[in-house]
């Protein structure tokens, strides 16, 4: 490490410094070099930067320093709105406090509670998981929230959604008074801002414009037919370096697309809210090592995925709003990747919300059509 590096990271626990080095990191990215210190000095913060802009070291690597390994209680708890982004969270975890004496454990509904309770027995550090698994784990006595100095919301526009809003309120009264609050989001609305500041005190707000740290994506799109989709993914699935992740809204269509493609032989696997537990974890384990070229996935279950390696995101509907929109998109050029291609096949109607997101978002978004194995121009 070099002098040139701020003083945390040169601070930074052996076990931490360790684990940056094997992760080739060569500096911050401005999220961390701007929340990092806040968060070491025990501020509220308020973050919002893009997806992919290492949102989830800038709270972990500052929160492993403060972890007090000999007292044996959970201290920090972060909160997450899928069991996706539960586990993700957790690995890197374990990835990043290997040799430090720390332990974690992740909290999902879904998953044995008994079993759950018999590791809280462990007295783990760290607990990460969905509001309403540590509610009830609250309740019953077996998660002593008295004892959590710091508590963490991943993607806290999600957290924070009138359906999620009352348990999470219940989980932040639950806590001490002086407990620190980190909220991360890669869009954080006025609303959702307003909301939170009711618990924090003084929060610093820190914002990384999209600009500042835009991956190389491009925005295309294919005008269609709706009976067209289905047909155009396929051959989408076969251009040259696909690894995709095509989403769509409702489940049903969903099911009926991978039946379609599964019919033709195409390798898929699917990701949402209804598969069981274990089927999730399996899809998102083969896909990580390419067993399958394609995910098909709904929003709420692809939320906050990382995998880095993600070279197309297909949209089968274009969402109802332009931060979903962002958010899909998101999935592709992860931090570190070279590139990536956001394929929208769009009907009349999409074509023009499509094009009212462009704007917005201020993106270039050019029609394309798929010619021979090739998206080429229009």
């Amino acid at each position: 490490m070099n002098t040139s590096q701020p003083n945390w990271l040169l601070e930074m626990e052996h076990f931490a410094k360790e684990a940056w080095q094997q992760s080739g990191f060569t500096a911050p990215t401005q999220i961390q070099s701007k929340t990092i210190p806040f968060i070491l000095e025990g501020k509220d913060v308020i973050a919002e930067a893009p997806t992919g802009s290492g949102k989830t070291l800038a709270y972990l690597l500052p929160l492993l320093q403060k972890i007090d390994t000999d007292k044996k209680h959970t201290q920090v708890l972060i909160l997450a709105s899928s069991h996706e982004l539960v586990m993700q969270i957790h690995q890197e975890i374990q990835n990043w406090a290997k040799g430090s004496g720390i332990n974690s454990i992740a909290l999902i509904g879904g998953a044995n509670v008994k079993r759950q309770i018999d590791k809280l027995k462990k007295k783990p550090q760290i607990a990460v998981g969905t509001p309403g698994r540590i509610y009830e784990l609250m309740q019953k006595k077996k998660l002593k929230a008295h004892e959590i100095k710091t508590l963490v919301f991943d993607e806290a526009d999600q957290l924070l959604v009138p359906e999620h809003r009352q348990t999470v309120e219940d989980i932040v009264k639950s806590t001490q008074k002086d407990r620190q609050v980190l909220l991360f989001s890669a869009t954080l609305p006025e609303e959702v801002q307003q909301t939170a500041k009711a618990f924090m005190d003084e929060p610093e707000i820190v914002q990384v414009a999209e600009e500042q740290l835009k991956p190389d994506v491009e925005h295309v799109y294919i005008f269609c037919e709706d009976r067209d989709k289905v047909e155009l993914l396929r051959k989408l699935a076969y251009l040259k370096g696909f690894k995709g992740l095509a989403f769509m809204q409702d489940i049903a269509n969903l099911n009926v697309y991978a039946e379609k493609l599964k019919f033709k032989k195409l390798p898929l696997e699917m990701l949402h809210s209804d598969t069981k537990k274990e089927q999730r974890a399996k899809a998102l384990k083969g896909f990580r090592k390419d067993e399958y070229p394609l995910l098909l996935a709904t929003d709420v279950a692809a939320r906050g995925l990382d995998i880095k390696d993600i070279t197309y995101i297909v949209n089968l509907d274009v969402p109802k709003s332009g931060t979903s929109y962002i958010h899909r998109a998101g999935r592709t050029a992860r931090l570190g990747a070279l590139s990536g291609t956001v394929v929208s096949l769009v009907n009349q109607v999409e074509e023009k919300r499509l094009k009212k997101f462009a704007r917005d978002y201020n993106f270039t978004l050019q029609e394309r059509t798929l010619y021979r194995g090739e998206l080429r121009n229009k």
